[in-house]
């Protein structure tokens, strides 16, 4: 929930500083005075787009900060981990967000740096905005859809279904690719064939690659290799070399062992030497020997190097994206042999798979219908207690000629504001003033599924009043058990039923005009004074009396 707002320079407000409490708050003010600031300082919070002419006059920046609680805050915390920003700490959220003139904007989560995009993405899990256009939305059938789909828990059902779907999408899109693809001419097959020979030369596993690389090298540098291994062995075992020497040296040290036993170890010691330096001389023989290339073996060793370093060029800079051209190659040549049988193998995919995505869409419409039922039924009894007693309202469930994202079916909202008369779809019968009393008797239906913490009400209850107002009130005060709510109203009734109630003024009385955000919810003087001005007169007796009652309720 939102616990405190503070708010600087925007727009006509100069500084205010708001906490909130659980529950239903109603804002309320004249025409004109302001309250689409506070909105706009939320928006700002929640990542909406905004030009520095929101400034204040004469500020330098504007700031916006929020502290909001969550007592699980898991899922808050799984966002802010997707999104690299630190987690909450004891379930508390500080967003911040300032728009200077002649700097860069700056936001600010858990005192870490973010982007607008983080803004946007962490406003979606806390803050949900309904206006005045809000009511419109159910004249789109996707918005009636999706409102069914919530009251019926349809979300891991569609989301199975859209799985099938895209695979039954993508096979079509496969075999439309491969049909128009044109059959390839004797050259181009050729070529093709060429490529994938050349490649399949190759040993394109990560040990043969590393050999010929390492062989390859080996090869280049054998001159020196060869040089310096045989001038090893000519220092160790040559005429000249170490092995003669030591030769000479272990005859004398067997003359001086006949002359005293006890230097025989020394003597041994040499002998071993020797025989060492020996195997040494013979080994880097050896070696020379190795790494004399004959001209064939070259030949071919450089050829497929070469090959790999062109292919490595062409396809990609390393094995896998080599290894993936080759496969590609291999399945063009593949289709263009069997261009027939290819297209008929997809053919069957794609039979395949819309078969599976029908019949989840057949399940997915079964639950959709049994939820219409339902959500007919319990929305047509809170309009009723919008005022249109004699009204019918219902939900069918409209199958479609072909898949689609959605299913196999859409849905209608059907409605009849006066008894005797058929209901039809909303955008045929139903007003302004219609509309906004059926999204607000759906709103409360769905309040208990929402699971966004904040819903902030802009004057949706536009276009009813009197006893139909205190209903909306009544609703508003029921969503208010399972949400912390905001509303904008200019109805008494509806705001006499806010645990918590702000005014909004403009004071135009100096050189500007100042524009104040107080909490009144606390005097319940103030609050009878302002319930009164929204009733006609602030001053005149039978308001105040009014208002008196409607607080009293």
């Amino acid at each position: 929930m939102l616990q405190s707002l503070r708010i600087r320079n925007l727009a006509l407000l100069d500084e205010v500083a708001l906490d909130f409490e659980a529950g239903f708050t109603a804002v309320t003010g004249e025409t004109g005075a302001g309250k689409s600031i506070l909105l706009g300082g939320l928006g700002l919070l929640a990542g909406e787009r905004a030009d520095k002419s929101i400034i204040r006059q004469g500020a330098a920046a504007c700031e916006v900060e929020a502290g909001l609680f969550f007592e699980r805050p898991n899922k808050m915390d799984e966002v802010l981990a997707r999104l690299d920003l630190p987690p909450c700490e004891d379930g508390l959220l500080i967003l911040k967000r300032s728009l200077a003139r002649d700097k860069a904007p700056k936001i600010t989560v858990n005192g870490s740096l973010a982007t607008l995009a983080a803004l946007q993405a962490l406003g979606e899990h806390w803050i949900d905005f309904h206006g005045p256009s809000e009511p419109r939305r159910l004249l789109r059938e996707n918005c009636q859809l999706e409102l069914l789909d919530l009251f019926g828990g349809a979300g891991g059902a569609l989301a199975a279904y859209r799985e099938k779907y895209s695979a039954w999408r993508a096979a079509i899109a496969e075999r439309e690719r491969i049909a128009g693809e044109t059959r390839l001419s004797a050259e181009q097959l050729d070529f093709l064939r060429n490529q994938l020979a050349r490649l399949d030369a190759l040993d394109l596993t990560g040990e043969a690659i590393e050999a010929l690389e390492r062989d390859f090298q080996r090869m280049s540098s054998a001159q020196e290799l060869i040089a310096l291994s045989s001038t090893l062995s000519a220092g160790l075992v040559g005429e000249e070399g170490v092995q003669a020497r030591v030769a000479a040296l272990l005859r004398e040290a067997r003359q001086l062992e006949q002359l005293d036993a006890a230097s025989k170890p020394l003597a041994d010691r040499l002998s071993s030497a020797a025989v060492e330096l020996n195997d040494l001389g013979a080994e880097f023989s050896a070696l020379g020997q190795q790494l004399q290339f004959d001209p064939e073996q070259a030949g071919g060793l450089e050829a497929k190097m070469n090959t790999w370093l062109e292919v490595r060029r062409k396809h990609g800079g390393d094995l896998p994206a080599v290894v993936a051209a080759r496969d590609e190659l291999r399945r063009r040549l593949e289709a263009q042999g069997d261009l027939e049988g290819t297209l008929t193998k997809l053919e069957k995919q794609i039979a395949d798979a819309q078969r599976v995505a029908r019949k989840d869409a057949a399940a997915l419409r079964a639950l959709r219908e049994k939820a219409a039922k339902e959500l007919g039924r319990i929305a047509a009894k809170g309009i009723a207690q919008l005022g249109f007693r004699k009204a019918d309202f219902s939900v069918r469930v409209v199958p479609l000629p072909e898949l689609g994202p959605a299913g196999d079916c859409g849905c209608e909202f059907l409605f009849s504001p006066n008894v005797g008369e058929t209901p039809l779809p909303l955008n045929r019968v139903a007003s302004s003033g219609e509309l906004a009393r059926v999204m607000l008797a759906l709103k409360t239906v769905l309040a208990d599924l929402d699971e966004i913490p904040l819903l902030v009400f802009d004057e949706v209850d536009a276009n009813v009043g009197g006893e139909i107002g205190v209903v909306v009130g009544e609703n508003m005060a029921a969503i208010a058990r399972h949400h912390q709510v905001l509303c904008v109203t200019h109805l008494p009734q509806v705001a006499a039923q806010a645990a918590c109630h702000l005014v909004v003024t403009k004071d135009q009385s100096k050189d500007r005009a100042v524009v104040k955000i107080e909490a009144i919810q606390a005097s319940r003087k103030a609050r009878v004074t302002e319930l009164a001005r929204m009733l006609g007169d602030s001053r005149a007796k039978s308001a105040l009396l009014h208002a008196e009652e409607l607080l009293g309720r």
